[in-house]
């Protein structure tokens, strides 16, 4: 009789069990559900928004201002492009009932083919629409290819501790060729073409190499100078130092006629424009980038962006 009993107990035991590991199934499929639901909704979300606001561009009626912000180092992989500038502008210029296009900028500079490329097209539309004028407004920073985009605009404008100029150019490299010496080891380049070595930064320069880079910068110097005089004409002043790199802040800036006046962006958006309503028509991030930095991947993305900003190409206007 005891045998039985205990044969009972535990065949009830393995049934609580089982029933147990079912209940836990549903449970762990519950949750799984849940999830999945909670991450499409989330999605759909920022879908939603990202519709809405490019439609809000599209079929927005009535006059207003277009905003266009360029924040950060200027290159081909960097925080600002040529193709998204430029992609903005089109947008904003597309779009009907828009009356002045103002660029913030906060920018300290980058590549000058990618600055010069934005110039041209910011020309390329104001002889196209000459009725809609264009501002630049700076924030912290507006120097060296942020000031070269700059001076495409009609009228620049600056806070009094903005930072604004730094005309010039620069070729950043090191020299290890005494190091490897020390060190006891042999640099083993091949090359065909005898300059084809340069700025390798274990081999000396030669006096040959080093003028011709020299002239290869003040060639580009020139062309930045030819550009920020033809932007801002008899305003600028004639004092040669305007040109050497030096910066100044926002009220030396106006007083070499390296800026007009001082404003925020809602300062010409409410006094100069006189049409309140704005719209951003920046390019920003991809979706699937947008996404990353919203579940918390911004910080990777950030140091990541710093390596590339480290890495870049050498030569900038600075």
């Amino acid at each position: 009789m005891s045998e039985k009993k205990d044969d009972n107990w535990e065949q009830k035991t393995i049934e609580k069990i089982a029933m147990s590991a079912i209940a836990e199934q549903k449970r762990s499929r519950r949750w799984g559900i849940l999830f999945k639901l909670l991450t499409l909704l989330y999605l759909g979300i920022i879908l939603f928004s990202i519709i809405v606001s490019t439609n809000q561009k599209l079929i927005r009626g009535g006059d207003f201002t277009a905003l266009i912000n360029i924040n950060g180092l200027i290159g081909s992989n960097l925080a600002v492009t040529a193709e998204d500038v430029i992609g903005s502008l089109e947008d904003a210029y597309n779009a009907p009932g828009v009356k002045a296009i103002i660029l913030s900028i906060n920018s300290p500079g980058g590549s000058p083919v990618q600055a010069g490329m934005i110039n041209d097209e910011i020309l390329r539309y104001k002889d196209l629409y000459p009725e809609i004028p264009v501002y630049a407004v700076v924030e912290d920073i507006c120097a060296s290819g942020g000031y070269y985009i700059a001076v495409a605009a009609d009228q620049i404008f600056v806070n009094k501790a903005s930072i604004v100029g730094s005309i010039g150019v620069r070729m950043d490299g090191f020299g290890f060729e005494e190091a490897i010496l020390k060190l006891g080891i042999e640099r083993r380049l091949m090359i065909a073409g005898e300059n084809k070595g340069i700025m390798d930064p274990f081999l000396p320069i030669s006096p040959e190499q080093n003028n011709f880079i020299q002239e290869l910068l003040s060639e580009i110097h020139e062309q930045f100078i030819a550009v920020v005089k033809q932007g801002r004409g008899n305003k600028l002043s004639s004092d040669p130092v305007i040109f050497s790199g030096l910066f100044w802040n926002g009220a030396s800036a106006i007083n070499l006629g390296l800026a007009d006046h001082f404003g925020s962006v809602d300062y010409v958006v409410r006094e100069v424009v006189g049409h309140k309503e704005v719209v951003d028509f920046t390019h920003y991030d991809s979706f699937s980038e947008r996404f990353a930095e919203k579940i918390g991947a911004g910080i990777g993305l950030s140091i990541g962006q710093n390596f590339i900003n480290n890495i870049k190409q050498n030569f900038t206007l600075n």
